[in-house]
């Protein structure tokens, strides 16, 4: 088997040898062995370096990826954490949906003042609200908001 040494797979990966090394320090990816001072890496280390990629991507924390390789760094991916975290995803892409929809509002809107405007004045409410919401309602109990 040919191995990798940390140059190859930063090329490669596109990845700097700072964070590869940093992976290696928390326990992401493992080298195999040195040749002189520079780490050599398993061809296998370059899937999962996509699967960080993929996984820093989707909003998980490095901790949390590293839950998810098993002790000889192959992957578990534990479904139903999987399944919570596109359920996330797919409440971003409404919320930042919308937000885009007001902002083009906001763009366009003939209104002399956008305070004016019914409708950007019904988009704040509706904003406002998710806003008191996302906090926990923090906002309405201190009497705070927007």
């Amino acid at each position: 088997m040919k191995f990798l040494d940390i140059g190859e797979v930063s090329a490669r990966s596109g990845i700097k040898p700072s964070a590869l090394r940093y992976y290696e320090e928390i326990g992401l990816i493992a080298s195999v062995f040195r040749h002189g001072l520079r780490r050599q890496f398993s061809p296998d280390v370059l899937l999962q370096l996509k699967l960080i990629a993929m996984g820093k991507t989707a909003g998980f924390s490095l901790e949390e990826i590293a839950g998810m390789f098993g002790t000889n760094g192959a992957p578990d991916l534990p479904r139903a954490v999987l399944h919570r975290k596109a359920d996330e995803i797919d409440r971003q892409i409404r919320e930042l949906s919308a937000l885009s929809d007001t902002l083009r509002h906001v763009a366009e809107c003939p209104a002399p003042s956008h305070l004016e405007c019914p409708t950007f004045r019904r988009l704040l409410d509706v904003a406002g609200k998710r806003a008191g919401a996302g906090k926990g309602g923090q906002a309405a109990r201190r009497g705070g908001g927007v």
